[in-house]
């Protein structure tokens, strides 16, 4: 089960972060939906089939419902979610291997 949480824009739609296990860091993950059950079902159209949120035990914050308004996709992701120090990514970047120079 990942910890995560949820907020309820003034128009109805739902913003849905989740800290999901990924090698030895983890990701954050924000789902832009217009609710709660179809931001879970974007995910688990992209293969996250055990993610499930129960509880609102770390909601989106204001800089992070932001930077998920302003992607054109609605779903993005970064590393290290705890130091907050990570650039936000679209999601098929942690589907593909992430090239650095």
């Amino acid at each position: 089960m990942a910890a995560g949480g949820f907020c309820k824009l003034p128009n109805g739609t739902v913003v849905v972060a989740l800290n999901l296990p990924h090698g030895t860091t983890g990701v954050r993950v924000l789902v832009h939906a217009g609710n709660r059950a179809r931001a879970l079902t974007r995910l688990r159209n992209l293969g996250l089939w055990s993610v499930f949120l129960r509880g609102n035990t770390a909601p989106p914050t204001p800089d992070e419902v932001t930077a998920v308004l302003h992607h054109p996709d609605g779903l993005i992701w970064r590393t290290a979610p705890t130091e907050g120090t990570g650039l936000w990514r679209p999601i098929r970047a942690l589907r593909s291997p992430v090239v650095q120079p």
